[in-house]
């Protein structure tokens, strides 16, 4: 039945698909704590609903199976004409992932009730209280790497993840323990621009050039400014220098810098509707262009 469900998965374009069972997740307790400790801004909704991620059957009467499936997203940076780039999971010429996403998930759930036809099935594409992550380890796709990113053998750690929560009962692989593949390099915590990855496996997301660009509602200063290269929507420079990972080119596929700051929002819209920078936001967009072309 496992094989049945991957093979359908995969002709959806997923690259990696596992099982694993609804218990309390890997790492809860180390997430409980790093909460306590790190300063989170503008995203305290981390810190909402910790018994539902410590207990999953609460998202789904009746969970029986966590379904963790990983999609692709480029090797190339997304770029302006002018040389300024995008993190790459930003897709602007497609839509949000989690528009993408979810209705992929949504055709997987209509085979699962295909095969158990009394089942009741769930997507979740970072859109419930639980440890994606954690659950993709334990249903053996990959490995969280020293950057916090989970790492898929053979591809990386370029990929989105998705959970389906079903009451279907299928198989669960035997869990033997988390892996850890880095060994001793450090080269993510080295080069981390603003020294957010502190430690292995530990981030200060307050400093995370990501959340700052993408998330944060606060002014960047002027030492994390400096720090963003020619980037100017979140950073990869964590999975860039990671051995599992590969890299393309840059491929042009956004308007010049000046182009986007000379945009109305009737502009904007037109040409980033529903896609990730939508979500952003023009404003937001503006200011870090600003940042990185002072």
């Amino acid at each position: 039945m496992n094989q049945v469900f991957t093979d359908k998965a995969k002709k959806l374009g997923f690259i990696a698909v596992g099982f694993s069972k609804p218990t309390t997740p890997l790492h809860f307790d180390f997430f409980c704590r790093w909460l306590k400790e790190i300063e989170i801004g503008n995203i305290n909704y981390l810190k909402r609903n910790i018994d539902i991620r410590r207990d999953p059957p609460r998202l789904l009467e009746g969970l029986k199976t966590i379904i963790s499936i990983a999609y692709p997203y480029p090797l190339s940076k997304p770029s302006t004409p002018d040389g300024y780039t995008t993190s790459r999971y930003s897709t602007p010429q497609e839509q949000d992932y989690h528009l993408r996403l979810r209705r992929l998930g949504k055709q997987l759930c209509t085979f699962i009730t295909e095969i158990f036809p009394e089942s009741k099935s769930r997507v979740c594409v970072d859109s419930a209280p639980i440890l994606e992550r954690s659950f993709a380890v334990m249903s053996g796709i990959g490995f969280i790497g020293k950057n916090n990113m989970l790492i898929v053998p053979g591809y990386g750690s370029y990929c989105f993840l998705v959970e389906i929560l079903t009451t279907a009962q299928f198989p669960i692989p035997s869990f033997e323990g988390p892996e850890n593949r880095c060994g001793s390099c450090t080269k993510c915590i080295d080069r981390c621009p603003t020294g957010a990855l502190k430690a292995p496996f530990y981030i200060d997301v307050s400093i995370c050039l990501s959340y700052l660009t993408i998330e944060s509602k606060d002014n960047i200063d002027k030492e994390a400014a400096g720090k963003m290269g020619n980037t100017f929507f979140g950073c990869d420079v964590c999975q860039e220098v990671c051995p599992f990972n590969k890299s393309d080119l840059p491929i042009v596929s956004i308007p010049t810098t000046d182009a986007i700051l000379s945009m109305t929002e009737i502009d904007f819209i037109e040409i980033f509707r529903k896609t990730a920078f939508e979500r952003v936001g023009l404003e937001k967009l503006k200011r870090n262009i600003k940042l990185v072309l002072s």
